[in-house]
């Protein structure tokens, strides 16, 4: 793997990891209930998104 490669994994890692952030900010603000599980599964996407990318390594 080039090193140009493992620099756009290492940012795709970043950015799941702040999406993961992200999203579990806004599950502990969130009230309404369907729209807290939708962010729950969006969670669980980008959690696997980061696995993932971190399997290529």
């Amino acid at each position: 793997m080039t090193t140009k490669e493992l620099s756009y994994i290492e940012d795709a890692l970043g950015h799941e990891k702040h999406f993961q952030t992200t999203c579990q900010e806004a599950i502990s603000q969130l009230q309404d209930e369907q729209l807290k599980s939708c962010v729950e599964e969006l969670l669980q996407k980008h959690q696997q998104l980061f696995q993932n990318f971190y399997g290529l390594l």
